[in-house]
């Protein structure tokens, strides 16, 4: 048997919503399914605007030049995330700020922003690891005391909330995926939630390659220009009609992962009582959206031993991130801005298991099987 780590998935309508994109002759951005999908998110969100883009990285990038960062300005941000978390800050001139994460849920210790802010700091960036959400009341307050706009890296949180909101609506933006490895893919995409109104009109622009080309189709000026900062941050109709199917669906689609994550819960509870693992913690006014199931070991000898058995019996399961603050780059123009201690032993310690909505109960049994066995020989000898 051969279980790869991710594989994407056609879930209903995908390539009904295509052929009609074709049959409709418009196949550019903004398109009717890019609509379609606007409006989806607006509604199922609650956020006052979202703006369809190519990748996260994309609306995050299109954050960076909202903000009007520039050359020695400063964002506060984990380490332990995505190159493009810190890139997308990096590209406008702004230094990344490293705070080191809680050992618990993953994100941010919001305990330690504070004093990682000085008179350069214009932003936290926020990431929802797993899709599990940051403290986010005192974020926002922490912000709105020292007049900082929040960017929700909520990448992979579509679906999570905190005390009740969707994740990616709290703070001024959020910024969304729809890679493949995400709950809700297109292959390559990813959306822009704007909650502050002030942002709303200049995103537009801004995603427009700067012109005004959208207040135009409106109809709220005779001609389009431009006028601002902006790139062609607008995904291709066809990408929102496959994207349109799957976004209907995303109760199924979350519900069959949250199913697979409580499997594997469950499952690895007596190796936890054991010592030989610890399960994600999810706090009590989170919701969670099953993006991923990792378990953490001891140390990297134990992780790596365990990722060799799974790939001899055909399972893949995969570590995450390098720190930022230790790579090449993260070296030469970021921060440090506490102690990164747990950001290291978390990255030599995380393993993600195989997790999609194609899994069925033969393979993950046959998963759990060989955790299982595994386990039971490195018990043995610990004993």
């Amino acid at each position: 048997m051969n279980i790869p780590f991710n594989k994407p998935f056609i879930i209903e309508k995908e390539f009904e919503y295509i052929q009609n994109a074709i049959d409709r002759g418009e196949l550019k951005g903004d398109g009717f399914y890019t609509k379609k999908c606007h409006e989806f998110l607006e509604q199922k969100l609650g956020t006052k605007k979202a703006l369809l883009t190519h990748s996260c990285t994309a609306a995050l990038e299109m954050s960076a030049i909202l903000l009007d960062l520039k050359q020695g300005d400063e964002v506060i941000l984990p380490s332990y995330t995505f190159v493009s978390t810190a890139n997308a800050f990096a590209l406008r001139g702004a230094t990344p700020v490293f705070v080191e994460i809680k050992p618990d849920t993953l994100n941010i210790d919001e305990n330690l922003i504070e004093q990682a802010i000085t008179d350069k700091t214009k932003a936290i960036c926020i990431v929802h690891y797993a899709g599990v959400a940051c403290e986010m009341d005192k974020i926002m307050d922490i912000a709105q005391r020292h007049n900082l706009a929040v960017i929700e890296d909520a990448a992979q949180a579509l679906g999570s909330f905190y005390k009740g909101h969707a994740l990616g609506t709290i703070g001024d933006m959020g910024c969304f995926s729809f890679h493949e490895t995400k709950n809700i893919i297109s292959g390559e995409g990813g959306a822009l939630t704007i909650n502050n109104d002030k942002y709303i009109v200049r995103a537009e622009i801004i995603r427009e390659k700067g012109t005004n080309r959208s207040q135009f189709f409106r109809g709220e000026v005779d001609k389009y220009t431009w006028v601002d900062l902006g790139s062609s941050f607008l995904p291709s109709d066809i990408i929102a009609a496959f994207l349109y199917s799957q976004l209907e669906n995303i109760d199924k689609i979350n519900q069959k992962r949250l199913d697979v994550w409580q499997k594997y819960d469950e499952f690895f509870k007596e190796f936890e009582a054991k010592g030989l693992v610890k399960r994600p913690f999810i706090p009590k006014n989170c919701q969670h959206n099953a993006h991923m199931y990792y378990v953490l070991f001891n140390d990297l000898k134990a992780r790596t031993n365990f990722i060799s058995h799974m790939k001899e019996n055909g399972i893949n399961p995969v570590f995450h991130y390098i720190p930022l603050h230790s790579s090449v780059m993260g070296l030469k123009i970021g921060k440090i801005a506490t102690d990164m201690s747990i950001t290291d032993m978390i990255s030599d310690s995380l393993v993600r298991l195989p997790l999609y909505f194609g899994l069925n109960d033969s393979e993950l049994d046959y998963i759990q099987s060989t955790i299982a066995s595994y386990f039971e020989h490195v018990y043995e000898q610990i004993k």
